[in-house]
């Protein structure tokens, strides 16, 4: 009940900001329910005159409401299903920057993470050249074997895991009672989504895992041409600092200074979507966060990512439906894009495939005969959900953040080269990668794969008969044992409420018609 009512007065704050904001006012009030009309109608009058565009002010309110709805605002960039992807636009472009926390309350964390002085770890610790909701970073250098170079030691927040924890119980209260009173929109399984926004942003404030997610990349793509991460230096990186390779090159939004530079931007923009869908459909794991701001070109023209606190993990049959279904967009496949959907269960059984793959002519017509320029992952994407949604397709939330991605890459390559064509640049690597696992080969290593599966589960059999035998003779014990004894700590408790109700209807029975 406390809970209630302390999540509740976060959340009036959280709408009293969000309506002097404007952003209530950005609801059209034609689509919204009539109840709902006179209320939204009076939100708008009461928010302040100089909110400012659409974009800005869902900015203005994130950035008032703290780092944590910063942190969930981005998530909910991968969502266009809930939020549509006219905000979740305005989502993506938001800036994940934050005032800076002062050097020496860096130092002290770098000093309690570490467990030792700061000038033992480090020749120099310089003061932060950005800051973000979760951490911010610093320059520093290190001398080894006499050789002194610089590093990146990224310093998480403090106080972050408690006010992270506040909002997140808050928004969880939030999502419950939108299932419990609109039915309708359970189908986007917000409940789950903002639990899937928890685990994602738990695993970022411990950065052990962005370390070990760098090293796994690193491995991942260490034959790949164009294409790298930074080396995290382990014996002075734990839960609280990250210490890295610094990279020295030149941000993706900085276009003059590449030119200058002489990097080619139409090549850069290929290595960036290509290592993307490689990563995923090859490796099953991907850097979620592939904006602008967290890559750079280094001299060389390779491209380097960096902040890879976000990832994303696919399975062999999720790998297969996202290259099944670019790949019938590209050939223009649409019965076999259909019947992927209901190989993976994604579409129930009481509709026909015949009907899900006509209404997916209607989508994929529309980019066919168009040039590169007008032709958008983010309007594609966009169709798919209106189709899917007409389909009771449900959100699959393994596959929203792999889609967000995917539209940010797109936008980071035609911000490189306006002219990029995306469907001519992915259609080699979704083409490589089919032919590789869904050909001949494939399907011998598939077999292979499951001939293995069913001998490990061959060699559990015994255990599992022992196991079953054990559970059989329990069961039969407990069939001709006396009923056991009630012990503690239930005992008490139900004597206790037994003497309640007898004692109830004692009463009931001495003052007729108290209760009855």
């Amino acid at each position: 009940m406390f809970a209630a009512l302390r999540h509740s007065l976060h959340l009036v704050h959280v709408g009293y900001v969000l309506m002097r904001e404007g952003v209530f006012a950005l609801i059209p009030r034609e689509k919204a329910p009539l109840g709902l009309r006179p209320m939204l109608w009076l939100l708008g009058i009461l928010a302040r005159r100089d909110a400012g565009a659409r974009g800005q002010r869902i900015a203005a309110a994130l950035n008032r409401l703290g780092p944590s709805y910063v942190k969930t605002g981005q998530f909910f960039s991968t969502r266009p299903d809930i939020v549509g992807f006219a905000i979740a636009k305005d989502l993506a472009l938001l800036q994940d920057s934050m005032p800076p926390f002062p050097l020496e309350e860096a130092r002290r964390v770098v000093t309690e993470s570490l467990g030792k002085p700061l000038d033992a770890v480090f020749a120099a610790f310089g003061p932060p050249v950005a800051a973000a909701s979760i951490a911010q970073v610093h320059r520093a250098e290190i001398v080894e074997d006499g050789v002194r170079r610089a590093v990146a030691v990224k310093v998480l927040r403090p106080g972050i895991y408690r006010v992270f924890k506040r909002d997140i119980d808050a928004q969880a209260f939030a999502a419950r009672m939108v299932e419990r009173f609109f039915p309708a929109l359970r189908r986007l399984r917000i409940v789950d989504v903002i639990k899937t926004l928890e685990r994602t942003v738990v695993l970022e404030m411990d950065l052990r895992f962005e370390a070990a997610g760098l090293s796994e990349m690193a491995e991942n793509t260490a034959q790949d041409h164009g294409f790298r991460v930074p080396v995290v230096d382990w014996e002075r990186s734990n839960r609280d600092c990250l210490t890295m390779e610094w990279v020295d090159g030149i941000k993706l939004a900085d276009l003059a200074g590449m030119d200058a530079a002489g990097i080619d931007r139409v090549v850069l923009a290929r290595i960036a979507m290509q290592s993307f869908l490689r990563h995923a459909l090859r490796d099953g794991f991907f850097h979620a966060d592939m904006h602008q701001g967290n890559l750079f070109a280094a001299r060389d023209g390779t491209l380097v990512a960096v902040d890879l606190g976000i990832m994303g993990r696919l399975g062999f049959k999720e790998r297969r439906f996202l290259a099944e279904i670019l790949y019938g967009f590209i050939t223009r496949d649409y019965r076999r894009i259909a019947e992927v959907h209901f190989e993976a269960g994604y579409v129930p059984d009481r509709h026909k495939v015949e009907d899900f793959a006509q209404a997916l002519r209607a989508v994929g017509e529309k980019i066919h005969g168009r040039n590169a320029a007008e032709i958008s992952m983010a309007h594609l994407l966009g169709l798919l959900f209106e189709i899917t949604a007409l389909f009771d397709m449900q959100t699959r939330t393994e596959l929203v953040l792999l889609q967000k991605t995917m539209v940010v890459v797109e936008g980071v390559a035609r911000n490189l080269d306006p002219a990029f064509d995306m469907w001519k640049v992915s259609e080699p690597v979704i083409r490589e990668w089919i032919e590789r696992n869904l050909g001949p080969v494939g399907q011998i290593e598939g077999l292979g794969r499951e001939a293995m599966s069913m001998l490990r589960a061959a060699s559990r059999l015994p255990d599992l008969v022992e196991r079953w035998e054990k559970a059989l003779a329990r069961h039969e014990q407990a069939e001709v044992s006396p009923p056991p004894v009630l012990r503690a700590p239930y005992a008490l408790p139900l004597t206790i409420a037994a003497w309640i109700v007898a004692l109830v209807f004692l009463y009931s029975l001495w003052r007729p018609g108290l209760f009855f």
